[in-house]
This record gives C-alpha cells, sequence and structure tokens, in this order.
C-alpha cells in the first residue's frame, strides 16, 4: 500500500515539495497542515498550525500517517520529530536536540566554532547594556546583528554603521519584534562577498549534496529595503566552481554532521547551509535544519528520481540507497507577494490570471486561501512562486517574468532583477 504522508507548513516551499511528491509511487494520500490554496488542489489540508504539536501528534494518529517529512523549521524545535517517533511514526527530520542547530544561532555559532567550521567572528549577549558596549567599541564597522531564536527568517539585520547597530539591538532586545528570540543576540563581523546555499540530505552520519541555489533577500530591487523570507531564487548558482563545491561537502557538511553524532545528536533530515563566498573560500552564516524558502521551489523541478524515496532511504539510515539525478536546465522562482510586505499589508485580495501562465511553467503558492464567495484569494505576505526552466538562467528567467506580468491582484510586488547578471 502507497504511505499516506504528512508534511506541515503553508508556504510555496510545502506545496513545491507536495507536487514532487504526488510523483512517487509509494506515496498515496498526502496531508499538509496547514496548507494553503495550491495544497488544497493536490493533498487534503488539514487545519492545524505548525507549532500546535499536540494537535499535529492527534492529526497524525486520526489520519493514519505512516510518513513526516519535515519541511519548516517551526515544529522540530518543539520536539515533533521526538513525539511521532514515539507514536510509532517514522520521520525524516531532525530530533529536537539536533534541531537547534538552526533554533539557536548562539549555539551553532560555538558549534562551528568548536569544530573548526569557516564562520564569521561572532559574540553573543543577553544583556542589551553588554551589546551596546560592545558594538561602541568596535566602531562603525560593518555587522550583523541577529536574533538567537527563530523570527520566520527576518531576524537577522545588516548593519553598515555604529547607528544601525544600536538600533538593530534596540529592535531585538528591548522592543522585542522578534518575541523572546531576541532576549539573546549574536553580533557578527561582516564579510564582503556573495551569497549561496546547499541542501544536503542527511541520515545521521553522511550528507548528500544538491545542487547549489541563490535567493534574494532584500525586499526591493538591487538588494535593498526590508530583510525578508526571500524574493526570488535560482539553480544552479553558476559562481559556484568545482573546487567551491567539493570544499562544501567535507568542510561544511560533513564536519557539522560528525560534530552533532559526537554530542550524542545525530542530525537526519534536511541540512541547509547558507554561506558567504569570500575572496578566500566560504564562510557558513547559518545553518538551517530544513528546506529552504524559495530554494526548494527551483530545486524540486530539476530534481529527477523518487524524492519520497531518497527522504525515506534517509530516514533508515542510509541516504545511498535511493540515487536520484539532476536536469541540466535552469529553474528561476519569482516570489510575488502582498504590498507592504515583509511590513504590514492587506489579505483578502482575489488572484486573477493564473489560467494564462504557460503550461510548462510552475505557480507554488504559499499566502493563498480558498474563498467560499471569491475564489483565490491572497492569505499571506508572499503569496506565488512563479518558476521556469529553460537551457540558460537568461531562458528561464525571462519566462518566468513573463509569466508573473500574466497574474494579478491588488497592490502585487514583486522583484524584477531575480537572477539579474547571475
Amino acid at each position: 500500500m502507497p504511505d499516506r504522508v504528512l508534511l506541515v507548513g503553508m508556504g510555496g516551499r510545502e506545496h513545491a515539495i507536495a507536487w514532487k511528491l504526488r510523483q512517487s509511487p509509494l506515496v498515496g494520500e498526502i496531508f499538509v497542515a496547514p496548507g494553503n490554496g495550491g495544497t488544497a488542489g493536490i493533498a487534503t489540508n488539514v487545519p492545524v498550525q505548525p507549532k500546535d504539536i499536540d494537535g499535529i501528534c492527534k492529526a497524525a494518529r486520526d489520519l493514519r500517517i505512516d510518513f513526516y517529512l519535515s519541511t519548516m523549521d517551526d515544529p522540530q524545535p518543539l520536539g515533533l520529530v521526538d513525539r511521532l517517533q514515539a507514536q510509532g511514526i517514522p520521520c525524516y527530520g531532525p530530533s529536537q536536540a539536533a534541531s537547534q542547530i538552526e533554533a539557536s544561532k548562539a549555539f551553532s555559532k560555538q558549534l562551528m566554532h568548536e569544530s573548526g567550521i569557516r564562520t564569521s567572528g561572532f559574540h553573543t549577549f543577553s544583556d542589551y547594556s553588554a551589546a551596546v558596549a560592545y558594538l561602541e567599541s568596535r566602531g562603525d564597522r560593518p555587522c550583523w546583528v541577529k536574533a538567537d531564536g527563530l523570527a520566520a527568517g527576518k531576524g537577522a539585520i545588516g548593519c553598515n554603521n555604529l547607528a544601525e547597530a544600536l538600533n538593530a539591538v534596540d529592535i531585538a532586545m528591548r522592543r522585542r519584534d522578534f518575541g523572546s528570540a531576541g532576549d539573546t543576540v549574536v553580533i557578527e563581523d561582516g564579510l564582503i562577498g556573495w551569497e549561496t546555499s546547499a541542501h544536503a540530505i542527511c541520515d545521521g552520519t553522511r550528507g548528500l549534496l544538491w545542487p547549489f541555489a541563490s535567493d534574494h533577500k532584500r525586499a526591493q530591487d538591487g538588494d535593498t529595503g526590508l530583510n525578508t523570507g526571500g524574493m526570488g531564487a535560482y539553480s544552479p548558482s553558476e559562481k559556484v566552481t568545482d573546487a567551491l563545491a567539493s570544499e562544501v561537502q567535507p568542510d561544511v557538511v560533513d564536519r557539522v554532521l560528525a560534530a552533532l553524532a559526537a554530542r550524542g545528536t545525530p542530525y537526519t533530515g534536511t541540512l541547509f547551509p547558507g554561506m558567504m563566498v569570500a575572496a578566500d573560500g566560504a564562510y557558513v552564516l547559518e545553518y538551517n535544519a530544513r528546506f529552504g524558502d524559495p530554494e526548494t521551489q527551483v530545486l524540486m523541478p530539476r530534481l529527477q528520481g523518487d524524492f519520497y524515496a531518497l527522504c525515506k532511504a534517509a530516514s533508515e539510515g542510509d541516504v545511498t540507497k535511493a540515487p536520484v539525478s539532476w536536469t541540466s536546465d535552469a529553474a528561476v522562482g519569482v516570489v510575488m507577494a502582498s504590498g507592504g510586505y515583509p511590513a504590514t499589508y492587506k489579505l483578502g485580495y482575489p488572484i486573477r490570471g493564473l489560467e494564462d501562465v504557460d503550461a510548462d511553467v510552475l505557480v507554488f503558492h504559499a499566502g493563498t486561501a480558498l474563498d467560499a464567495d471569491r475564489g483565490l484569494v491572497t492569505n499571506g505576505g508572499r503569496v506565488l512562486t512563479v518558476v521556469a526552466l529553460g537551457p540558460t538562467l537568461a531562458a528561464a528567467r525571462a519566462k518566468a517574468y513573463d509569466n508573473v506580468r500574466r497574474i494579478s491582484f491588488t497592490d502585487a510586488h514583486y522583484r524584477t532583477d531575480i537572477a539579474a547578471g547571475a
């Protein structure tokens, strides 16, 4: 019997993963908690929120779930994998202890430091006055102020001078814009270079490295504006050389897996390191214990092979049992967001034009919902990711934007420079 598979989340990432799972003969019914207007078309949405661990566990029992596939960050630090495994449900995803690699930036940076993984210089503070004193001592040198805990991808503030850094610490520690996640902050030295990210499917000891992808974090063209969860992505990342790729496997993936295993917390699930490539090589900015969003939306269409079989093999301790390959085509994904995102924005606007999108272009839903009277409406900050493939990044980019322009909703916003010059 094909497996009944559970995903938790409501983003474009979950829609893309559900879309890929639907292609596996090993998968029967797919359930997404809570899902969105897009997942409703290919799976069963379950009205449970990602942080409601009791509710998810009950739903997993009631729905007779055979397998949980971890996609997003919130549930794992709350112990979802541990709880489901205790119920006898196999899982692909990290334990509560292993997921601290993302859930606490202070833990992650210290582990990198102890394990010899190259990362930027950093200091950690739980006292506001001490953080201010440190910033004043370093002057106007650029830095990043990062909330220690999970902040929906928005807890990192880039600072070009002392005034901006002091304001960032105030936002996190006194205004508490990130809630308890900002009670401790990590202040990191700024690095000069270009960013990329990798995904590795991990079985506890080994990590199968996927092709690189690059995203655009800032809300506005030219990498300006507020930090967001991601306004677009592309793969492959053409700046990534063979030499760099060969460096990432042993130095970024294998080394952290060995460090976590040595602590008695082996890591099973998707490891998603974000890196800055400087003149002297790659530095790890952060480790994420999940799939990237919007990176997943451009990786899934390039993946050839049974994605579900791969995740299941990793959960059973041998990621090599389910080989996959990749199309040579490039993929570009453009996020269409609600006007005002990531600050304040309105919901409930009808979405038009999806029927006009080319048949070979993918539209993955994030902040969408089905309204009984108005049909598909906006229901979040990031609304859609429009993904096109092509023989080159330039061709994929042109096709993606051609189709973005066919879709409309009130106050729609998107960057016009995704993958430009990549």
